[in-house]
C-alpha cells in the first residue's frame, strides 16, 4: 500500500457516512411528510392538484 492509503480510505469512509446520512434523512422525511399528508386528508383538507387543472 502506498503512503496515502490511510487518507484515501478515510476519505471514502467519510463520504460513505455522509451519503448514508443524507439518504437516511430523505427516507425519514418522506415518512414524516406522508404521515402529515394522511392527517390533513383525514381532516378533509384536499390537495390542490386534485382539481380540473390550473386556471389561466
Amino acid at each position: 500500500m502506498s503512503s496515502h492509503a490511510g487518507f484515501v480510505i478515510a476519505a471514502y469512509g467519510v463520504s460513505f457516512i455522509a451519503l448514508a446520512g443524507l439518504i437516511g434523512w430523505v427516507f425519514i422525511d418522506q415518512r414524516l411528510q406522508n404521515r402529515a399528508l394522511r392527517q390533513l386528508e383525514s381532516r378533509g383538507v384536499r390537495r390542490r392538484s386534485e382539481g380540473k387543472g390550473a386556471q389561466p
